[in-house]
């Protein structure tokens, strides 16, 4: 199993000028780092790519569709400028030297019609990855997309309608993020979502209730650990969450106040409770 933090704790846009938080992050004894890649035909892949390996660092990255892109959307133009913009983040991630992306790939966060999800927006959705999918495949990238809470998104809200997507989708690259964050909002049981993700989970958001450091909130965490080993995952769990005044991102995320006494505390605090919940669900 291997531990993340997401940068977008530090920063809106992850750069040459934050190599301090890598050094951090080794620092804290974290395997890794999950890059959160707004603007992928601008990212330094290669630069960061040389300061991960020097640090013996792994990543992850994350990404979101921009305004104007959305891959369920009626509008033709639209649906290729989300294509366009998940196969530069994809290239991007192959370029990090990453095997895995995730995000919420099919609409932008935030973005609603005032109606439930349609079935011409789902067949979009699964068109556009059936198309997608063999380029993530070529580059050797896999992609998690992410079911978000009522309040972000109405088209994939729960672990059960994503491993539905997934089905559909039909592709051994594309599978399931699963996020505590929106499961703990939208699931019934935050086990049986990790059940209903099935052979689709492909990677872990291991967040507090409140976006906070895991283990001080409301979180079953213990069900999810059970569940975490008993579907023999081994992949990443990445803590997400945001920085506290970053502008337009914390403003996005809804952060509003001090969720910990400092933003890197939610990781860094955060990864020694996930790494005493293993060693219990283990022995």
């Amino acid at each position: 199993m291997k531990i993340g933090a997401n940068s977008f704790i530090w920063t809106e846009s992850f750069g040459l000028n934050n190599f301090d938080v890598l050094q951090r992050i080794a620092a804290a004894e974290l395997d890794g780092i999950e890059i959160g890649i707004l603007e992928p035909l601008s990212f330094p892949a290669k630069a960061i790519r040389t300061e991960l390996q020097r640090l013996g660092l792994s990543s992850t990255t994350c990404g979101a569709l921009p305004p104007g892109s959305s891959l369920i959307a009626a509008d033709r133009e639209a649906r290729q400028r989300a294509t366009d913009h998940i196969a530069a983040t994809l290239e991007a991630t192959a370029e990090l030297g990453s095997t895995l992306t995730c995000g919420p790939f099919f609409a932008p966060v935030g973005q609603f019609s005032g109606v439930r999800r349609t079935e011409e927006e789902w067949r979009r959705a699964v068109e556009g990855w059936q198309q997608i999918a063999p380029r993530a495949e070529s580059l050797g990238v896999d992609v998690a997309i992410e079911p978000l809470n009522r309040f972000e998104t109405y088209f994939l809200n729960t672990t059960e309608d994503g491993s539905a997507l997934c089905d559909a989708i039909d592709h051994p690259s594309v599978g399931l993020l699963v996020d505590t964050f929106h499961a703990n909002i939208e699931e019934k049981s935050i086990g049986r979502a990790i059940r209903a993700a099935g052979k689709h989970l492909k990677h872990l958001h291991t967040c507090e209730n409140d976006r906070g450091i895991p283990g001080t909130g409301t979180v079953h965490w213990q069900e999810f650990f059970d569940a975490v080993y008993e579907a023999k995952y081994d992949g990443w769990m990445v803590i997400e969450s945001f920085g506290f005044n970053l502008g337009i991102l914390s403003s996005a995320a809804s952060i509003w106040r001090d969720v910990a006494p400092k933003p890197e505390d939610i990781p860094f605090e955060g990864a020694k409770f996930i790494r005493k919940q293993l060693l219990r669900s283990q022995a």
